[in-house]
């Protein structure tokens, strides 16, 4: 696939998401597993779902709603993805980062992300909140791979600060006011869907990993690539493989965002009401 191919979907993305928005988006929302409540609070909603967007496709993972969302929230218009579609269902990296990179054409300027997220750090619970404020890429592939998309970004984009400084301060201000638990950590990606073994949960604890999960860090690379200024939160759903005695399932992942839900919400709304003022 050329440069010029994948332009033109986006293009054609845009073109047909356009109609849908009264005003540009200021803020991207991904949420993760189990954490798609959030969405149902967002004023005047205009909603479509993942599958009716050209050159995209449903989300097939429980939890993952599977809809895009234009409207606002805390007097913010954001475009909200509830859901996401990751590698492991099949798609190639440009596919998994194609609705960002519309949704920054769109106007688009930072990008919040979240996800659920295995604990490694011994120092979190099952229900904690972990504040990214850097990752390690182990899935193998990277979303930049291939002929670079010059109209959205430099062919090597810096990373050195992935996670913007400004927005995880406002971040631990949000939680701090919530009075929800939250740390802050590095966020592992691996490929999925199998979970990680206990040996690789041991390397990733000596690599300096707090958290791991399946996701985001592809949409943080394709987001900096951009320009960008992104902020992620991860929902601390269990402990990782070798780490509880217990075998792992999605099942607790969706049974844990189901019950910090409400802490969530909270957290988030104040973070963009913050992010507003700021």
């Amino acid at each position: 696939m050329t440069s010029r191919e994948e332009m033109l979907r986006l293009r054609t993305i845009t073109e047909a998401l356009m109609p849908l928005i009264s005003e540009p988006p200021t803020l991207a929302v991904i949420l993760g597993s189990g954490l798609g409540a959030l969405a149902d609070l967002i004023e005047t909603p205009v909603s479509i779902k993942f599958e009716n967007i050209p050159d995209f496709h449903a989300s097939t993972v429980a939890g993952h709603h599977g809809r895009l969302i234009f409207g606002r929230l805390q007097q913010v218009q954001v475009a909200v993805m509830q859901g996401r579609i990751h590698a492991y269902e099949g798609h190639d990296m440009p596919t998994v980062v194609r609705l960002l990179r519309a949704l920054h054409l769109l106007g688009a300027k930072d990008l919040l992300v979240t996800n659920a997220a295995g604990g490694i750090n011994p120092r979190f619970g099952a229900g904690d909140f972990m504040i990214i404020n850097d990752h390690l890429n182990l899935m193998g592939v990277n979303p930049l791979r291939g002929p670079n998309l010059d109209e959205l970004g430099p062919r090597f984009p810096d990373m050195s600060q992935a996670y913007d400084a400004e927005l995880i301060s406002l971040a631990a201000e949000a939680a701090a006011h919530t009075n929800v638990q939250i740390h802050q950590g590095i966020y592992a990606a691996c490929s999925g869907p199998s979970y990680e073994t206990p040996a690789e949960v041991r390397m990733l604890a000596l690599l300096g990993a707090d958290a791991v999960g399946m996701s985001t860090v592809p949409e943080v690379i394709a987001a900096r690539h951009m320009g960008m200024r992104v902020t992620g939160i991860s929902c601390i759903s269990n402990a990782a493989a070798g780490l509880s005695g217990q075998p792992l399932s999605h099942v607790e992942v969706e049974q844990t965002a189901n019950r910090v839900s409400q802490d969530f919400i909270a957290l988030i709304l104040h973070f963009i009401e913050l992010y507003r003022t700021h």
